[in-house]
């Protein structure tokens, strides 16, 4: 990959995919859901990535009432906090997390407070101080509203931020909210974020004297 930068003035971090592989658990939750709900397992594991839960049902089963997607939300969030097997930083992140800690920066997922904090625990990475979880928006990713508010709480606005995205949904919604996107991992390399990595530690910060963020892409 051809090194590039971006410049910034705050960081928004998306966590599943981004700071945290929980692939292992997602997928373990959503295939007893989608086998419960007579649905192919495969088919539903393409689409649960980067939004809310009850989002992901109401995709998969659009003529089901919302009010059973919320209960069927409440109960998965309650399984995936409480199994955190296979839960691991993605590669680079305790290094990235260690160097943006006084950096303006947030936490934008679509996992709740509990959530966020197991898998931020398991991985031995930081929680970042401000941050924007599932409780804090009344729209799921691919809306925006979750970055648009992690800009407003840090104080910048959005054409100042880069986003950090693996899924689908979360690329569109950084993108909704007028946001450059890094893409990381797998997932990213194929939806044309402004800039790719195959995982955190090709990414080095750099503060500039003026008080921005340079992101230098593709070094290692």
């Amino acid at each position: 990959m051809p090194a590039t930068a971006l410049t910034a003035h705050a960081l928004l971090l998306d966590m599943d995919g981004t700071l945290v592989n929980s692939d292992a658990v997602v997928e373990r939750c959503w295939r007893r859901w989608a086998l419960r709900e007579g649905l192919d397992p495969e088919a539903t594991l393409k689409v649960v990535h980067g939004r809310q839960g009850y989002a992901t049902m109401a995709v998969l089963l659009p003529d089901r009432p919302m009010e059973q997607n919320y209960a069927d939300n409440r109960v998965m969030l309650a399984e995936e906090t409480a199994d955190t097997d296979g839960v691991v930083p993605i590669g680079g992140a305790p290094a990235f997390m260690d160097a943006i800690a006084a950096l303006p920066h947030a936490l934008v997922t679509s996992a709740d407070e509990a959530l966020a904090r197991a898998r931020m625990t398991a991985s031995g990475l930081r929680m970042p101080e401000v941050r924007v979880t599932a409780e804090s928006v009344g729209a799921s990713k691919p809306d925006p509203e979750g970055f648009l508010k992690g800009a407003a709480e840090l104080g910048f606005a959005a054409a100042d931020c880069v986003v950090f995205e693996d899924s689908e949904a979360g690329i569109a919604a950084g993108r909704a909210a007028g946001m450059r996107v890094v893409g990381v991992g797998p997932r990213a390399g194929v939806l044309s974020p402004d800039a790719h990595v195959e995982d955190l530690t090709q990414i080095r910060v750099e503060a500039a004297p003026d008080g921005s963020i340079r992101l230098h892409i593709g070094a290692r």
